[in-house]
């Protein structure tokens, strides 16, 4: 095989940017032979690629030897198995499920299939700042993390927004708000650098901002093993928002935010300071070192490129999809602990979770006479 023939799996918003780029030559070894969408209406009129309405039907094709999943939540862990059983080498969006239980026969199925491909969209592993910073913290120069902050509302959403779609911000629709849709890629990025936590506890608001079921505002606290813990705060409904990450560790800190990385490091570890130092207010000195201009990394592009390569050269993947149940993982946990009100330990229960959004579901449909999902 010299080039990988992909099906694309939904024409949305997402899908329609990943055939312009392979459509348009911009991913080497990799070409756009199929796209299945269900809603005639964007079927797209590209020379050469065949249009199925079933995905089904594409995966049986014959044309296609590698799937790109880009529908909404709720079908992606039962197409992804589905393009696995097929046969197909599968790059999959996030999230990787709505839920945990629906993620792990994917998972196992994958690990029978040793020969497929089987990848996730996490494109923000190509972003140079969080790699410099997962680089720092597992390198050791600035020893072990204490305290995590991020503060993440710049995920503003109007209202028009969550009525553009009626799946939109519904649990039957998307299983979740701002941690299932716009936060996977943070969250994800949170585990690549810092490893998962043991537990968590969290607060979340459904419908805070918005007329809508699901969250659009969380403050998660989480506790890991070495004893260090972490804030995650996010939200859909505050203008101007920030993105802000802050590590403190014992041998510095570590910010990132507005396109500015700012490392501080101690002239001496703060730990062996504290048992050393006769003085009695005094802190380590410190020297300082910002980083700008790294640019955005290669994103989307990177990640296709990567999935090609594994393909035909057996590269090591970026983003392998089986990471993905961290993200999702650290998602429902979060909802779980807002719903029953404790402290949720991983790993994740997750007959537990399923149980509590079905009620969620059933509870929403019941609000409506129509069977149509509502604000709860």
């Amino acid at each position: 095989m010299h080039k990988v023939r992909l099906g694309l799996i939904g024409y949305g918003n997402m899908g329609a940017g990943h055939a312009a780029q392979v459509a348009g030559g911009k991913i080497p070894r990799l070409t756009l032979t199929a796209v299945a969408e269900s809603n005639p209406a964007r079927h797209p009129h590209l020379s050469g690629v065949k249009v199925f309405t079933e995905p089904a039907a594409l995966l049986k094709s014959g044309l296609v030897d590698a799937v790109l999943i880009a529908t909404p939540h709720p079908l992606h862990a039962p197409l992804a198995l589905a393009a696995l059983k097929a046969g197909c080498h599968v790059l999959l969006e996030k999230p990787f499920a709505v839920h945990k239980a629906e993620a792990l026969p994917v998972i196992a199925a994958a690990k029978r299939r040793p020969a497929q491909v089987f990848a996730a969209v996490f494109n923000q592993r190509t972003d140079p700042y969080f790699r410099k910073i997962r680089d720092l913290i597992r390198g050791g120069t600035f020893g072990a993390v204490r305290r995590i902050n991020w503060t993440i509302t710049n995920w503003f959403r109007p209202e028009a927004y969550y009525k553009s779609s009626s799946w939109r911000a519904t649990w039957a629709g998307e299983g979740g708000g701002v941690l299932l849709n716009q936060c996977p890629h943070n969250l994800d990025l949170l585990q690549w650098m810092t490893g998962m936590p043991v537990r968590v506890r969290a607060h979340c608001h459904f419908g805070r901002y918005h007329d809508i079921e699901v969250e659009d505002d969380v403050s998660a606290y989480l506790e890991y093993a070495d004893g260090a813990h972490a804030t995650f705060i996010a939200s859909t409904g505050e203008a101007p928002g920030t993105n802000r990450l802050e590590i403190a560790l014992d041998g510095g800190r570590i910010v990132y935010e507005h396109d500015v990385l700012q490392l501080t490091r101690n002239t001496t570890p703060a730990s062996t300071f504290s048992r050393t130092s006769r003085e009695l207010f005094l802190a380590p000195g410190t020297t300082e070192e910002k980083l700008m201009g790294l640019g955005r990394g290669g994103q989307h592009s990177e990640i296709l490129t990567n999935f090609t390569a594994a393909i035909l050269d057996g590269v090591p993947l970026i983003a392998p999809a089986a990471e993905g149940l961290n993200s999702l993982e650290l998602a429902n946990a979060t909802l779980l602990s807002a719903w029953t009100e404790k402290t949720v330990e991983f790993p994740l229960d997750a007959k537990l979770y399923e149980k509590w959004l079905k009620k969620k579901i059933n509870a929403a449909r019941s609000k409506d006479p129509r069977g149509k999902p509502r604000g709860i």
